[in-house]
């Protein structure tokens, strides 16, 4: 059992080491090609960055599978199983597609037949739902058209989740590898906790996908310095849905009931998919109400469901007080609540402490919701790891004219003051150290 961790763990550190050294290049490389489009209406950062980070993501995918294919256990899932290459394939016609959008723009429609397209491959080459289960009703089988409809379908639902999420600085990264880590947890123990064989493409998939949220997330971090862009976004979207898809409709129930030693232990096993019958549909429960919303305002308002707007959940928790970075934390505490509930769930769904944890933390989130503008103070002890801004000592206290002083004065500074620094020639304001805002320079620096 600790071979194959330390197996997943290689695959993981080495996916997120190439995404994290990639991305500086890539950030450059989109700087000099123009990838920088203008600030528009709903975007919510000041400056023009760089997009295209999705070149450095799809790069981190293929060094994590190529490690995981020499690896002594984990390359028997790709001898064992076309989906790796399935995926891979799928792949690299979303992140060409996103790439194509990022620099000059694809229209909707474009991008929507793209994503079918993309999902077909992977159908062709293996990687589609073959049977679901439906409660009270029990395993039906599918036909090929049936599947391959429905994988489509849930390709391209979660694809654009995932994309619609995307508008916050590291948003969309986090609530992917969260979603991916629970998702890890679930696959990881139908495979090695059952035996069953064939939920191992699925825990490769998270894992890979953990590596690439992971090393990307540094750049991204408000204040981001780079944009995963729809190559990007669409990329981790079909990963998720691939390892849904594999672990979905690949593992028959029937055969996790003898695993399980009987119908009961197998129900329980599958609660994360009968609850709401797929489970990604549970681990990015944020982003796919997300998703649904926006097209119910958009279509009541007579709208395209494609037009962009500011009305997502981020956008929200922006307008009523909560800042940048609180705002992305609390979509996180949302979506690992979610994730990691539902996996905790189907471990042992009879523990009512489970049940009451969920509740309890649900509280907890909705008086974050409630408290917009409370600023957390750290305590005296630990007050020298945080910023001043969450330290006791009052402004006034720090005598004026001090580094400390200022620094606080940065800290506090309203955001409506601020001017965004524009952009030079290609970006160049984006490359190495730079000062976010002209407030901020001071008189005697040499920048």
């Amino acid at each position: 059992m600790g071979q194959p961790v330390r197996e997943y763990l290689l695959t993981l550190c080495v996916t997120a080491a190439v995404t994290y050294l990639l991305t500086g290049p890539v950030r450059k490389f989109a700087i000099a090609a123009g990838a920088m489009p203008e600030i528009r209406a709903r975007d919510v950062h000041r400056e023009p960055t760089p997009r295209l980070g999705g070149i450095a993501m799809f790069g981190g995918l293929c060094a994590g599978l190529l490690v995981a294919s020499h690896l002594t256990n984990l390359k028997s899932v790709f001898e064992n199983s076309n989906e790796p290459r399935a995926l891979l394939s799928g792949a690299a016609l979303i992140w060409i597609l996103g790439v194509l959008d990022d620099k000059w723009g694809v229209d909707a429609l474009v991008k929507l037949g793209g994503q079918m397209i993309a999902a077909g491959v992977m159908v062709l080459q293996g990687l589609t739902i073959l049977w679901i289960p439906i409660p009270g009703v029990g395993t039906v089988s599918l036909t090929p058209m049936q599947g391959t409809l429905l994988t489509v379908a849930l390709v391209v639902i979660t694809i654009n989740a995932v994309n619609f999420v995307d508008g916050l600085d590291g948003l969309a990264s986090g609530m992917v590898c969260i979603a991916a880590a629970a998702f890890f947890m679930y696959a990881y123990r139908m495979w090695f906790g059952y035996g069953i064989e064939a939920a191992a493409p699925a825990t490769l998939f998270s894992v890979v996908l953990m590596g690439m949220c992971l090393g990307f997330l540094p750049h991204n971090m408000h204040p981001a310095r780079i944009f995963m862009g729809d190559s990007g976004s669409m990329l981790i979207g079909l990963v998720m849905a691939a390892g849904a898809v594999s672990v979905t409709g690949q593992v028959d129930p029937d055969l996790l009931n003898v695993k399980a030693g009987g119908l009961r232990e197998a129900t329980h096993a599958m609660v994360p998919v009968y609850i709401p019958l797929l489970l990604p549909l549970t681990v990015i429960a944020v982003p796919v109400a997300d998703l649904i919303l926006a097209i119910v305002r958009r279509t009541w308002k007579g709208q395209s469901p494609f037009a962009a707007d500011r009305g997502h959940l981020h956008h929200r928790l922006l307008e009523i007080g909560h800042s940048h970075s609180r705002a992305v934390l609390i979509m996180y505490f949302w979506s690992a609540l979610i994730a990691f509930g539902a996996v905790a769930y189907s471990a042992n769904n009879a523990s009512m402490w489970i049940v009451l944890g969920i509740v309890l933390l649900s509280a907890v989130g909705l008086v974050l919701l409630l408290l917009p503008r409370f600023t957390p103070r750290a305590p005296l002890w630990a007050e020298w790891m945080v910023p001043p801004r969450y330290r006791r000592v009052a402004p006034a206290a720090v005598p004026a004219g001090t580094a400390a002083a200022t620094e606080d004065e940065d800290a506090v500074e309203p955001e409506e003051e601020r001017e965004p620094v524009p952009a030079g020639l290609h970006g160049a304001t984006a490359i190495g150290d730079r000062s976010r805002f002209v407030g901020r320079r001071k008189a005697d620096s040499h920048r």
